[in-house]
């Protein structure tokens, strides 16, 4: 669909925001949003032609009982007949109008989270590095849904604005002065209805952006909640939510006052103009000016007006709440899509070969140096390093999760597969998780699983379908990493990258799974960051890395015997262990 909305412009007119506003959401579902608006459009007809009908009753029918003493059957019988069809009518247009609406309200939601979820997918890691994971849950949800929340009422109010139009010119022809008196409540609502928008207009965008605060941190709580329960910080951790709670409840108390008052006017100035209806209507109708069903029909006119307008009144209150949830969705899609650091790959067969790569933070921290280094193919090389030395940015521009500042990666990258130190885990089935989407047939799940000494979860309630819950909860960190291996093991990948995968695991499982991979994948170049003095003492290669360049290669017996730095850091390694 063309983006025909371009959000909020400086100096732009809160009435031309409103109009791109409705009409950028009903050009997703044209055809849904007609038809509610025909069903609206009839509906109005019929309530007006139903005064008309009691007009014609209350004089034909009733006053002629007064006056003649009998009642004419016929003129009965037609007048209940078309009040009978009338309704059948107004009824008909009901059903249309809720049900396209509904249809035109939910769709719209739907393609509007899709082209938001689109966005998202669509920018590569480094864009979802710098984002709260929060924020952009709150803009694929909570702003949608706000978004959307305006749509319902609009095909009613489009009928309603053409009722208007015809009853006022109704109201007038039965009798000027009390038509004037009639028509001049709708612009005073419209006037009140522009007010109130002025006014909450702030306290709804205050409070969507508090919503994704709050979001954004309950969030990264939950992420960190090992941490923030090592240090105690939970009392903190409350207060910062507690915090962030009031300022979303402040800013909607706010707004929730303005509405109020707003809608506390709408109910009193309908009704006040009906109270002088009556009276104005029953010296008017003494005086010989209007009849009796002239005056009832204009009441009740009037009183069904009434309510229509209040559905103006709460289209016109979700507008604010509308265009917040719609202004932060449209300014998700409307980011520009990155390089993604795996287009800098370059694919071609054989080894993996890094030419002088240079990677650095985005404040210009230099991560890796000029780093050269060749990975045979087939072969298991340890990358081997304190902690801050760059090993895991190594595996990440691998895997083409960071793009290089300088240099060239090669090898046949396109057909890796990366299995991070923390594992991560769908709230799904066993089976879900290491397929990941794949056309996985049971073989290789059974590969996958045998090869990662992953064969407790046959074990578990429900086998392979057993379902794991949010993050793996309930798995030990061994059983999540395991997972985690066979999900990457059962695509047969060309480069397998390990970022400390086995660190969960006891020295004979470790050393099992090991076997396995060497057996399975014999022409699999693994590329293993590692702190496990088994593992790296198995490496067919072991590259040296501190303070983010390459200190030597080789294998690990000569290594260790020529740079103490490396015996020394494989030795606290040892101690660590026992």
């Amino acid at each position: 669909m063309p983006d025909c909305y371009k959000g909020n412009v400086d100096g732009e007119s809160r009435f031309r925001r409103r109009v791109k506003l409705v009409t950028s959401l009903v050009s997703y579902r044209r055809a849904d949003f007609t038809i509610a608006v025909v069903g609206a459009t009839v509906f109005a007809f019929g309530t007006v032609a139903s005064s008309w009908v009691l007009r014609w009753v209350i004089d034909n029918v009733i006053i002629e009982r007064f006056d003649s003493g009998s009642i004419d059957a016929k003129a009965a019988v037609a007048g209940i007949a078309i009040f009978v069809l009338v309704a059948v009518v107004r009824a008909a247009g009901v059903i249309v109008r809720r049900t396209w609406a509904g249809k035109a309200q939910w769709g719209i939601a739907e393609d509007l989270s899709g082209e938001a979820i689109d966005a998202v997918v669509r920018q590569p890691v480094p864009w979802h590095r710098r984002q709260s994971t929060g924020d952009l849950m709150t803009r694929v949800g909570v702003d949608v849904e706000a978004a959307v929340q305006v749509v319902a009422p609009l095909p009613f109010s489009t009928g309603v604005v053409l009722m208007l139009l015809i009853a006022s010119g109704g109201l007038i022809a039965a009798d000027v002065q009390l038509g004037v008196l009639a028509t001049l409540v709708f612009p005073l609502i419209m006037s009140l209805n522009l007010v109130y928008q002025k006014r909450a207009d702030r306290w709804y965008d205050l409070a969507q952006a508090e919503l994704a605060k709050l979001s954004s941190a309950a969030h990264e709580s939950f992420e960190a909640v090992t941490v923030v329960k090592a240090f105690g910080a939970e009392a903190r951790e409350a207060s910062r939510l507690s915090e962030i709670a009031f300022r979303v409840r402040s800013a909607r108390v706010q707004a929730i006052r303005v509405r109020s008052l707003f809608e506390t006017l709408l109910d009193v100035v309908p009704n006040v103009a009906s109270v002088l209806i009556v009276l104005l209507g029953s010296y008017r109708v003494a005086d010989g000016a209007m009849t009796v069903g002239d005056l009832a029909s204009f009441i009740y006119i009037f009183a069904l007006l009434v309510f229509p307008l209040r559905i103006i009144g709460y289209a016109f209150s979700e507008m604010p709440r509308s265009q917040a949830g719609f202004d932060r969705v449209k300014q998700l899609v409307r980011e520009p899509v990155e390089a993604d650091p795996r287009d800098r790959l370059r694919n071609v067969p054989g080894d993996v070969v890094l030419e002088e790569v240079t990677i650095e933070q985005g404040d210009g921290r230099v991560v890796l140096s000029d780093v050269s280094c060749r990975f045979p193919s087939g072969a298991l090389t340890a990358v081997v390093g304190p902690t801050g030395s760059g090993k895991t940015t190594l595996l990440h521009a691998l895997a083409g999760l960071l793009a290089p500042s300088r240099g060239l990666i090669s090898g046949p990258l396109g057909d890796s597969a990366i299995v991070f130190q923390e594992p991560f885990l769908l709230s799904g089935s066993i089976r879900e998780n290491i397929a990941l989407g794949r056309p996985i047939d049971d073989s290789m799940m059974s590969k996958g699983i045998s090869v990662a000494q992953a064969e407790f979860v046959l074990d578990l309630p429900g086998g392979l379908d057993a379902v794991v819950g949010e993050r793996g909860v309930g798995l030990s960190g061994g059983q999540r990493q395991r997972i985690a291996l066979a999900r990457a093991i059962v695509g047969s990948p060309h480069v397998l990258l390990l970022d400390d995968t086995t660190s969960a695991l006891d020295p004979s499982t470790e050393a099992a799974v090991l076997e396995g991979l060497r057996r399975s994948l014999g022409d699999t170049t693994i590329i293993a960051v590692s702190s496990r003095p088994s593992l790296v003492a198995n490496a067919d290669w072991v590259i040296f890395i501190d303070d983010g360049r390459i200190v030597d290669r080789g294998r690990h017996e000569e290594i260790a015997a020529r740079t103490e730095a490396y015996s020394l850091l494989m030795s606290t390694y040892e101690s660590d262990r026992s």
